[in-house]
């Protein structure tokens, strides 16, 4: 782009800013609602993305998410911006194109890195997810385990596809809570507050401090697993008592 070019220094001095051809034919499939963020995902391991410096940094910002504006904090870690997601997690902001990142910011400084290398450093800083062109003209939040799985140059296996948990990580879960005394009965479905939903069945009778110590038992299993540590971005509990025999 005019006046934007990478400096000649950067080993990404041959790239014109533009986005990647395939990366911008998945973000647009995503935005009309005929892609799935997997192949977002797909689409931006080995790529170049732009991580966006600031000289002077703002109280706030404003992303948008699944087509609604929410206002985010700001943050600086070594010149580089962080945003504050609506549900509180810390996100790196990319993008896929020079103008893009205008739009975003006029006064932000693109500075290219590969897809892994800024993936990695979201897992070094000890922060959870990215997003990709929060300016837009479509905007996608990419997962902790996605995020993962960039930076360790592997494919990222969504837990849930089509709709549907997937096998593994329904059968994790299972495997998982079926030590737990008080669960009669684990299941799972996608989530309306987080990525899976983990609907148990629990004893009758439970009163306020079973439950607590039930609960607590439940989520320290959940977290113990491996599959569903890496699998999972984010899980949620829907409980009711088990039907009588």
């Amino acid at each position: 782009m005019a006046g934007r070019e990478l400096p000649p220094s950067s080993p990404f001095a041959g790239d014109d800013g533009s986005a990647d051809p395939a990366v911008e034919a998945a973000l647009t499939a995503y935005g009309a609602g005929t892609g799935p963020l997997a192949d977002v995902v797909r689409a931006l391991a080995g790529t170049r993305v732009l991580v966006p410096v600031l000289a002077e940094l703002e109280a706030a910002d404003v992303v948008v998410h699944d087509g609604h504006e929410h206002t985010v904090d700001k943050e600086a870690s070594a010149g580089i911006v962080a945003l504050r997601t609506p549900d509180g997690r810390t996100a790196l902001p990319v993008f896929t194109s020079v103008a893009a990142t205008a739009a975003w910011r006029s006064d932000a400084r693109p500075v290219p890195s590969d897809v892994a290398r800024a993936a990695l450093s979201v897992v070094s800083e000890g922060w959870d997810v990215v997003v990709v062109d929060p300016g837009g003209p479509v905007t996608a939040l990419v997962p902790r385990p996605a995020v993962w799985a960039l930076a360790q140059q592997v494919p990222w296996e969504p837990a849930v596809v089509d709709g549907r948990v997937d096998h593994e990580v329904d059968r994790a879960v299972r495997a998982a809570l079926a030590p737990v005394g008080g669960v009669v009965e684990a299941s799972t479905v996608p989530g309306a507050r987080a990525e899976v939903a983990v609907a148990l069945a629990l004893v009758a009778g439970l009163d306020q401090a079973g439950l607590d110590a039930v609960l607590a038992q439940v989520n320290a299993a959940l977290a113990a697993d491996e599959t569903i540590a890496t699998r999972v971005d984010s899980v949620e509990l829907r409980l009711r008592a088990a039907r009588p025999a």
